[in-house]
C-alpha cells in the first residue's frame, strides 16, 4: 500500500506528514527526538486494516520546521491539531485515534485535554509523567543525545535507557535527532504535568512495556488509578520503552483490538 509525503502549515512552519490507507484516522506520535519511521511496521499493519494512519514528523525532522527554541506542549498539541484539521475530513472529527509513544504521549494527553473535538480515543504506549526514573537512568537518557560519545558507548546507552534485556539494542542505533529533543525537553520542563496528565475527557489505552526503566510502571498505575473507568492498562512482557521494534506484532494487535472495540461501540450509540 502506497504512501505520500504531506507538508501543511504548522505553527512554527512547515509540517511534514506522511500518510498511507483509507479509513477513519489514526495519527501516531513518537518518541522524545526520534522521527516517524519508528512507526514504519504499526502504521503498515493500520492501514492494511482499513485505517488512513497519518505520521506527522516532529519539528526538527525531515520536512517540519524546527521553529523557536521556546515551546510549551501546547504548541506541540496545537501542532497535531493542525494536522487533523487539513488530512482529516471535518465530518470525521472527534473520530481520530492518537497513538503516542514515550514523549508523544504527552503531546498526545494534551491534544486530547486542549482539543476535546478532535479526538476519540487515546493510546499511549510507555506512559510517563510523574514518577521519575532513577539516576542513573535519566544519566543514560541524556548520554543518548550526546554526539561526542563512540558508537559503542552511544549503543550502550540507548541499550541501557530503551530496551528490555536481550532485546537487539541495534535497531536504534541510529534515529536520533538531538536539536528535535532539546525543544521537546523545553517544553516539557515549562509545562504542567498537571494540564496534561488526565487526557481531558478522553478515554485511554495505556500500553505499558513490563521492562520500561523510564517511564516505569508505577505512572500507568497512577493514571489508572486518577481516571477510573475512562482507562484500561495492558502489560506487554519483555519489552522496555522503545517497545515497538522490541513487540511489533503485539503492540499492533493491542491497538487494534482497542480501536476495533470502539468502532463497534460507537456504531451501535454507546460512546
Amino acid at each position: 500500500m502506497n504512501e505520500s509525503t504531506i507538508t501543511i502549515d504548522g505553527g512554527a512552519g512547515t509540517l511534514e506528514c506522511h500518510v498511507r490507507g483509507d479509513g477513519p484516522a489514526v495519527v501516531l506520535l513518537p518518541s522524545l527526538g526520534r522521527g516517524a519511521s519508528d512507526f514504519d511496521d504499526l502504521s503498515v499493519r493500520l492501514a492494511e486494516a482499513g485505517h488512513r494512519v497519518i505520521r506527522p514528523e516532529p519539528r526538527g525532522i525531515g520536512g517540519s520546521a524546527l521553529g523557536p527554541d521556546a515551546i510549551t506542549m501546547e504548541d506541540l498539541a496545537d501542532d497535531v491539531a493542525r494536522v487533523i484539521r487539513t488530512l482529516v475530513p471535518e465530518k470525521q472529527w472527534g473520530m481520530t485515534t492518537v497513538v503516542g509513544h514515550a514523549f508523544g504521549n504527552r503531546v498526545t494527553r494534551m491534544l486530547a485535554t486542549i482539543h476535546p473535538e478532535l479526538v476519540d480515543s487515546v493510546v499511549l504506549l510507555a506512559c510517563g509523567g510523574f514518577v521519575h526514573p532513577r539516576s542513573e537512568i535519566a544519566a543514560a537518557l541524556a548520554a543518548v543525545f550526546d554526539t561526542t560519545l563512540d558508537e559503542q558507548a552511544h549503543l550502550d546507552a540507548v541499550r541501557t535507557v530503551f530496551f528490555a534485556p536481550g532485546n537487539d539494542a541495534t535497531v536504534w542505533a541510529d534515529g536520533w535527532y538531538p536539536r528535535t529533543a532539546g525543544v521537546q525537553t523545553i517544553a516539557t520542563k515549562t509545562t504542567s504535568v498537571d494540564s496534561w496528565w488526565s487526557a481531558g475527557r478522553a478515554d485511554v489505552l495505556v500500553v505499558q512495556p513490563a521492562d520500561d526503566a523510564i517511564a516505569v510502571p508505577e505512572n500507568a498505575v497512577r493514571l489508572v488509578e486518577v481516571i477510573g473507568d475512562r482507562a484500561r492498562m495492558v502489560t506487554i512482557a519483555n519489552a522496555g520503552h522503545a517497545l515497538l521494534p522490541e513487540q511489533p506484532e503485539i503492540v499492533a494487535a493491542t491497538v487494534l483490538s482497542w480501536i476495533r472495540e470502539r468502532t463497534s461501540r460507537n456504531t451501535d450509540g454507546q460512546k
